[in-house]
C-alpha cells in the first residue's frame, strides 16, 4: 500500500473539515492507497499531468488535489472546502506549484 505525503499546509487543511467529510476524505484517500478508484473524483490536467480532484459532497463541497501515478506514494497537494460552483483560480495554482515543485524535487534526485 502506497504511503501518503502531505504537501504544504494539506494535512492541516483537511483536519480543518467538517467531520463527516474528514471521514469522507481519509476512506476514499485509503481507497487510492490500495490502487482502486475513489467514488467521486475527476482528472485535474490544470493542476498536471496525472493530477485529480478528489470531491467530498457531505454538509458541504470539499476538495482534495492529488497525485497518485508515482510508485513510492501519493502527494496531495492541496484541500480546501469549496465555496463556488468554480473551483478558484488561487486553489488550482497553489496546487499546481506545488505540483511543479514535486517534479523538480523528482529530478533531482
Amino acid at each position: 500500500m502506497k504511503s501518503v505525503v502531505w504537501l504544504g499546509d494539506s494535512l492541516q487543511r483537511v483536519r480543518e473539515f467538517a467531520a463527516d467529510a474528514r471521514r469522507v476524505a481519509g476512506h476514499q484517500l485509503a481507497v487510492v492507497q490500495a490502487g482502486r478508484q475513489p467514488a467521486d473524483s475527476k482528472p485535474m490536467p490544470t493542476v498536471g499531468i496525472g493530477a485529480s480532484e478528489l470531491r467530498v459532497r457531505t454538509g458541504g463541497a470539499y476538495r482534495v488535489i492529488y497525485v497518485a501515478k508515482f510508485s513510492e506514494a501519493i502527494y496531495v497537494f492541496h484541500a480546501f472546502q469549496k465555496k463556488t460552483r468554480k473551483t478558484a483560480r488561487a486553489d488550482i495554482e497553489l496546487a499546481r506549484r506545488r505540483f511543479r515543485m514535486l517534479i523538480e524535487e523528482r529530478r533531482e534526485r
